[in-house]
């Protein structure tokens, strides 16, 4: 027994020992401690699941609204495509150069005059 005692090892062991004793929490404690842990990791599961629903019923109320303005706005950019029925495009070229700048077609060039 003095071989252990006197023995460094065995006394860093000890002292370690006694260390993690006093780190330990109280049973009582511990035991409280958790069930409130969980109850409120339980609270904030209901909370979260409730707020995801919300949103969820928000995002499906709003498709309808949604779907109307992107309707309308497909509307629009066709109804700015479109060309008059029966025209050859010479005549509307000036408008759709002003309302088109970026789109160049290859042919679509005029020659001035050398006056």
């Amino acid at each position: 027994m003095t071989d252990r005692q006197q023995n460094a090892a065995w006394q860093a062991a000890q002292q370690w020992r006694e260390r993690a004793r006093q780190a330990r929490p109280s049973q009582g404690a511990g035991g409280l401690k958790l069930l409130a842990t969980w109850l409120l990791f339980g609270a904030m599961m209901i909370v979260g699941t409730l707020l995801g629903l919300f949103f969820l019923i928000v995002g499906w109320a709003m498709l309808p609204f949604l779907r109307h303005r992107m309707k309308k706005r497909a509307e629009a950019f066709r109804a700015d495509q479109a060309r008059p029925a029966g025209g050859n495009g010479a005549q509307d070229a000036p408008a759709q150069d002003a309302t088109h700048a970026s789109q160049v077609l290859e042919g679509d060039y005029r020659v001035k005059s050398g006056d």
